[in-house]
């Protein structure tokens, strides 16, 4: 490959790796939402509350990343 060829894939090189970097953030972020959620139900006693950050933190989660594309 030349140089002129390695230039005009940097573009799509630089999207994929943003983009790998958004979906290993969201997964981050959603297991922790998890963990926390866990803990409520389990250890706080408090289910439904859990339940429903759960529910409403994925939600944000998806919409957030979403729009922020």
């Amino acid at each position: 490959m030349t140089d002129t060829d390695l230039r005009a894939d940097l573009p799509a090189h630089e999207e994929t790796y943003k983009a790998f970097n958004r979906l290993l953030l969201f997964a981050i972020l959603h297991v922790m939402l998890t963990l926390i959620c866990l803990a409520l139900a389990f250890l706080g006693n408090a289910p439904v509350f859990a339940l429903l950050l759960g529910l409403g933190g994925t939600v944000a989660l998806i919409a957030g990343f979403a729009l922020s594309a």
